[in-house]
């Protein structure tokens, strides 16, 4: 008998495992209760509690956030930028925020070149702008938030003070980072990075994140976490001033959107580069999905060429909106997608696309569902990693270096000018169909956006004071009917075509979102003509692409040069939430404790 019974068991557990055969590792997460999706898993169960003690979408977010600026700092903090979206379940409304900081007023074109500089620096004090996430945090607590302000710092708080082990992709990330020395003290103990699975402590960032709960977010940009980076500043010979960080105020703004297929996909308005990822949506859409799968050579080459595209008008034409013309409204017409469509060649590849000329006037991710259904699609960055790899002496937070993103040339858009806005790269998406609702699509260092400036005169992302970088960051929604994603993929200027080839999977190939996040993908390398692509891309289809032209670097079978994405599904008529963390990162989703179990308030 007991023979009989375990051949039975093995057929049992043999047929069952056939009938669940996949292409990808990891399971969506499913709750009717809310779920915080992360690149960490402490981020994600801080957040979780959050909920669980009763806090909307939007505090779960914040409390999340701050965790992922003690766990990767590289990546995100208070001295970052941050973009999200916000879907309110009852009423069907989307909000937009545009917390990303302009340059300094002093900080120009000549200023620069009387220091010798012809390109926009992508380190140091010169290429950091006011760091505006501490703003949109605030901003987007105000409008959203519930629980008490001082409650969403005590998990991040707690890991800054007592810190937490270092994993696998943090710790890679270290060891090339550039640092002043004040970033060397904080963040190489012993002069090396912390080793795999240390516990990092960073006890001048608690502080300021003590001060940061206890004071609200005027301590930063009036009080004394403010005053701390005004003198590490001018220490270092920069142009910051305490003007500059006090007018600095985030923008509410109206999301941006394309139909593809259906489903109506949202992004948010420059200076940001989500416009990109609608362009490359509008003209992938000329023709049908191929045939030969989501990774067959076809449909690569139509993508790829594709990107050349859209990305070739958003160099040309990406800023600062307050300060420079964008012809948004044309660069997303379905007429012009068609035009720019019939320039691909479907047997030979191209880079050497130019912009087209249309009519008419772009990390962390994260992304949070409450139990009430109401989603944040939510992004913060620091551009760089570590940014300019400039820390706030004594508050142990590196600045964004997203100045390097303005241009030098005048008649650019998005040439440097003061209190202007860079082009910038990340963006937070979201999309949505029928009763499904997806969100897709962060001591501390200060940024480096500044970076994201040029300084060619002729160019519309042009340094100047008070103006915006183009963005690389861009959360991301799309929706359909009920159905309702909000999503995002980091990644710099990856973000647009990671974006893309999430919608294309799910919507082109009825993938789910687990599946859509983990399916191979190829990005942008060192220019626009290179492209890194996984390994997992069959060897055939990539000879066959090479054959037509492409140079494709072949990379690991889950490389984080991919991005690393997170996505929450809603589906209005269920009531039920789907999330899914990618497996490029050390992330997870986590769904809230059921009420029983939460800890009392």
């Amino acid at each position: 008998m007991r023979p009989f019974t375990l051949i039975a068991m093995t057929l049992l557990v043999t047929n069952l495992a056939a009938s669940q055969d996949r292409a990808y590792g990891r399971s969506m997460v499913i709750s009717p209760n809310g779920i915080v999706a992360t690149s960490h898993y402490l981020a994600s169960q801080a957040g979780a509690r959050i909920l669980a003690q009763g806090g909307t979408a939007v505090d779960a977010a914040i409390a999340a956030n701050a965790v992922l600026s003690v766990t990767e700092p590289m990546m995100n903090g208070i001295g970052g930028d941050m973009f999200a979206i916000y879907w309110d379940a009852k009423t069907g409304k989307l909000s937009g925020i545009n917390a990303s900081g302009w340059a300094p007023q002093a900080l120009t074109p000549d200023y620069l070149r009387a220091k010798g500089i012809t390109k926009m620096p992508s380190h140091g004090i010169d290429s950091v702008t006011v760091p505006g996430a501490v703003a949109g945090w605030a901003a987007m607590h105000k409008r959203f938030g519930k629980l008490p302000w001082r409650d969403l710092f005590q998990p991040a708080i707690y890991y800054a003070e007592n810190g937490y082990a270092v994993p696998e992709i943090i710790h890679d990330a270290w060891a090339n980072a550039y640092f002043t020395d004040e970033g060397k003290r904080v963040f190489l103990p012993n002069g090396h990075p912390p080793e795999l699975g240390a516990v990092f402590k960073n006890p001048d960032y608690a502080r300021a994140l003590r001060l940061l709960a206890d004071r609200g977010p005027d301590v930063f940009y009036r009080g004394e976490i403010g005053q701390a980076l005004i003198a590490t500043s001018s220490e270092l010979g920069g142009t910051m001033t305490a003007e500059d960080l006090a007018q600095f105020a985030p923008e509410w703004v109206d999301p941006i959107s394309t139909e593809y297929r259906g489903w109506r996909v949202y992004e948010l308005p420059p200076n940001g580069q989500g416009m990109a990822a609608l362009s490359m949506l509008n003209i992938m859409e000329q023709a049908p999905p191929s045939a030969d799968g989501p990774q067959g050579t076809a449909e690569l080459h139509k993508k790829i060429e594709a990107m050349q595209l859209a990305y070739a008008d958003l160099q040309r034409y990406l800023a600062d909106p307050r300060v420079s013309t964008v012809p948004t409204s044309g660069l997303l017409s379905k007429q012009y997608a068609a035009k720019r469509a019939k320039l691909i060649d479907p047997n030979k590849a191209r880079c050497d696309y130019g912009a087209g000329a249309p009519t008419g006037s772009d990390t962390t991710y994260l992304t949070t569902v409450d139990r009430e259904g109401n989603i944040v699609s939510w992004i913060n960055s620091n551009y760089s990693e570590f940014g300019s790899g400039v820390v706030v002496k004594g508050m142990g937070f590196p600045l964004q270096n997203r100045g390097g993103l303005f241009v030098l040339d005048p008649a650019h858009p998005n040439v440097l000018a003061g209190h202007k806005r860079p082009y910038h790269t990340i963006i937070p998406a979201f999309m949505e169909k029928g009763d499904q609702h997806i969100g897709f699509g962060m001591g501390f260092p200060l940024q480096n956006r500044g970076a994201l400036f040029v300084l060619d005169a002729g160019h519309p992302n042009v340094l100047a004071g008070r103006k915006r970088p183009y963005h690389t960051i861009i959360p991301a929604f799309m929706e359909k009917g009920d159905q309702h994603i909000g999503f995002g993929i980091m990644g710099g200027h990856n973000q647009p075509l990671a974006h893309a080839q999430f919608v294309s999977n799910l919507v082109d190939y009825r993938m789910n979102i687990q599946e859509a996040l983990s399916a191979p993908r190829f990005t942008v390398g060192r220019d626009f003509c290179h492209i890194p692509i996984e390994s997992r891309v069959k060897p055939e289809v990539i000879e066959q692409l090479r054959a037509k032209g492409h140079s494709l670097e072949v990379r690991r079978e889950y490389s984080v040069l991919m991005g690393r994405g997170q996505a929450i599904l809603h589906d209005s008529t269920k009531k039920m939430n789907f999330a899914a963390s990618d497996p490029r990162a050390d992330g997870s989703a986590e769904a809230e404790m059921p009420h029983f179990y939460a800890p009392k308030q």
